[in-house]
């Protein structure tokens, strides 16, 4: 099981794996299990992709991380973000309109590390 970061420009959190854009994000999650999902929505001002792309794939293939964090910056694009996760998540996943508590961050530090 893995943490999972996405965003272009943020440094990845220790513990978590980070993705770049929304195909390695989707390509981590269609390969392992993840337990705790970041997402980011602006992906680079060169990128067509953003973070709902990854929304839509969670939802149109029903494959959801335990938790996800939405730490966009945008506060339009959290909204829709969240909100479109939310109608379609399963009952017992976690779903939060921001970042990863620092608290949590500090346990996944200093747990045994992660790597695909």
């Amino acid at each position: 099981m893995i943490h999972v970061y996405l965003d272009d420009s943020r440094p990845c959190p220790q513990g978590f794996v980070l993705a770049k854009d929304a195909v390695e994000c989707i390509t981590l999650l269609e390969e392992y299990e993840v337990d705790i999902l970041s997402l980011d929505h602006d992906l680079g001002w060169m990128s067509k992709q953003t973070g709902m792309d990854v929304v839509h794939w969670l939802i149109s293939g029903r494959k959801f991380p335990k938790t996800i964090y939405i730490h966009t910056s945008s506060p339009s694009a959290c909204t829709q973000m969240y909100q479109m996760l939310y109608a379609a998540k399963p009952e017992d996943m976690g779903l939060f309109a921001h970042r990863t508590p620092d608290e949590l961050l500090l346990q996944v530090a200093q747990s045994k590390p992660r790597k695909p």
